[in-house]
């Protein structure tokens, strides 16, 4: 196929077997709408690419830090391999050009796709461990994922964004944030919250999760962000 060879070019990677690729751009949505199709969903390679994954970036960072604690090793290896790490890797390498997703799906471009690409990314971590080795998938994910160690460390988004946001402002201006729910909608099963964070009464920030920690997570980024305080 034209698009998997052009992908390959992009990626650098020549794949021995391409429906390992294929199945690794496969969202099981995809597979709803076309199940004649070929090759089976994402789901397998994106659990064992998980795995390749987390040693990969552990062996990495455990090399790399000798003289770092594992609390810290935990947090570095977390801002790495999180979802909106990995999506925003996903982005980089073009992998959102070529996911085979259902109409429905291929419309979502929030929350969602962000979940969609970084399990993509895994999965493409897997095809290339079963097709390649280790060693492969290592090279790999030192060429396109380690190098944005130097911004999570900057940033020092491995730290939680509340805890950096109230060490921030304790610092900067001597209050304590506090959040409060500004609204919330729709079932126990699918609750969705909007949470502000507050600088004594002033609104600095809100944001939008599934759970009231989510949501304040959400919003501590977003003032962070807000504030040019990262």
């Amino acid at each position: 196929m034209n698009n998997l060879s052009q992908l390959q070019g992009k990626l650098y990677l020549k794949f021995n077997n391409e429906d390992l690729l294929l199945q690794a751009l496969t969202h099981r949505s995809y597979l709803n709408e076309n199940p004649s199709f070929r090759v089976g969903n994402n789901e397998r390679l994106e659990f064992l690419g998980d795995a390749v994954l987390e040693l990969v970036v552990t062996e990495d960072l455990y090399a790399r830090f000798p003289e770092k604690p594992e609390g810290d090793l935990t947090s570095f290896r977390a801002a790495l391999v999180n979802s909106k790490m990995l999506s925003e890797v996903s982005v980089d390498i073009e992998i959102n050009e070529f996911l085979l997703l259902s109409r429905g799906e291929a419309k979502d471009v929030g929350r969602a796709r962000q979940y969609i690409l970084a399990n993509a990314f895994e999965a493409l971590v897997g095809a290339i461990y079963l097709d390649q080795g280790y060693d492969a998938a290592k090279n790999f994910i030192a060429r396109v994922l380690m190098p944005r160690l130097d911004e999570v460390l900057a940033n020092k988004s491995y730290k939680d964004p509340k805890s950096l946001f109230q060490e921030e402002a304790q610092e900067r201006v001597g209050v304590t944030p506090n959040y409060d729910v500004v609204r919330e909608w729709g079932p126990d099963h699918d609750k969705h919250f909007i949470v502000g964070v507050f600088l004594g009464k002033e609104l600095i920030a809100e944001g939008e999760g599934p759970s009231k920690q989510a949501a304040q997570e959400e919003a501590a980024r977003n003032a962070l962000h807000l504030k040019g305080w990262i």
